[in-house]
């Protein structure tokens, strides 16, 4: 069983079974790697999966990858979940990249493979239609910075350690990190990121851009956690709809030219329009009081 969460996850209500495997009383298989969450309270509207692999510091291989496949393509059709917040429960760690060691047993086409798997989960996560926030309270690295670019948005502790290690490992970013850091950062510093294979701290991290918040880490070693928890409840008395569709807009905008930019946000303002929460945001500002939006 997962070891006791802590308290800002005691009152949050876990999705029933979505991965059951080792949680049933008496059941002696393996534990589920990671653990979903849905806040409550406050916090309604904020989903969290909760890294939990604390042998291999969260490394990325076959189950823990399979676990968050399965959560996503159940999560992205819950119109509930208004951001979704990943994190570790593995003190001092985020996520530690790859599994190495378990990639030493697989064939060549074997790591074709599971590679071309880890490309297709950091794809899910960019494409989540929520907005999503990677929490960064330990060490992100290789993989670990790769699933965090994915997200929309980072917080980090100034602790925290990250970066693309790969070519200090004899290899080189496959799962997205060289696409998307350098629409991050620029070319010419993602190069040399990825060149050097250079380790960044949080604040370091922060400054130059790669994460939206750095932190001082607290006793609990949860400090990015909680300012990622703060910005997402920042998020949620924002209209959903509108939120989503400005998600797409700048997604898809930034990948062309400004013209078709500006007809991609034109598709997108007009799917807006006919929404009950427009209405009520006018309604709203009209009545000088607080929006109340349904997501409808």
């Amino acid at each position: 069983m997962l070891r006791a969460l802590p308290r800002a996850l005691r009152a949050a209500r876990p999705w029933g079974s979505l991965l059951a495997r080792g949680c049933a009383s008496g059941d002696a298989g393996p534990a589920p790697e990671i653990q979903v969450r849905a806040l409550e309270g406050p916090d309604e509207g904020i989903t969290e999966i909760l890294m939990n692999r604390p042998r291999a510091r969260n490394a990325l291989g076959n189950v823990l990858v399979s676990e968050l496949l399965q959560a996503l393509a159940r999560l992205r059709e819950d119109q509930r979940v208004r951001v979704l917040l990943f994190r570790s429960g593995v003190k001092g760690v985020f996520c530690a990249g790859a599994d190495l060691k378990e990639r030493e047993q697989m064939s060549n086409a074997e790591v074709g493979i599971f590679v071309q798997r880890l490309r297709g989960l950091m794809d899910e996560i960019a494409a989540f239609p929520a907005p999503t926030i990677a929490a960064m309270d330990g060490f992100a690295l290789g993989g670990g910075l790769e699933l965090a670019l994915a997200c929309d948005l980072r917080v980090a502790a100034s602790t925290a350690v990250m970066g693309l290690i790969e070519t200090t490992r004899g290899l080189l970013p496959g799962a997205g990190g060289t696409q998307r850091l350098p629409r991050c950062l620029g070319v010419a510093l993602a190069k040399e990121l990825i060149f050097t294979g250079r380790r960044l701290s949080g604040v370091q991290a922060h400054t130059l851009g790669l994460v939206n918040h750095a932190v001082a880490q607290n006793e609990e070693g949860d400090a990015a956690y909680q300012r990622a928890r703060a910005l997402a409840q920042e998020i949620l008395p924002q209209a959903p709809i509108a939120v989503r569709l400005g998600k797409v807009a700048i997604d898809r905008g930034i990948e062309v030219d400004i013209a078709s930019g500006m007809a991609i946000e034109g598709i997108c303002y007009a799917q807006n329009i006919p929404t009950q929460d427009r209405l009520e945001g006018m309604a709203a500002f009209r009545e000088k009081r607080p929006p109340r939006f349904i997501g409808k």
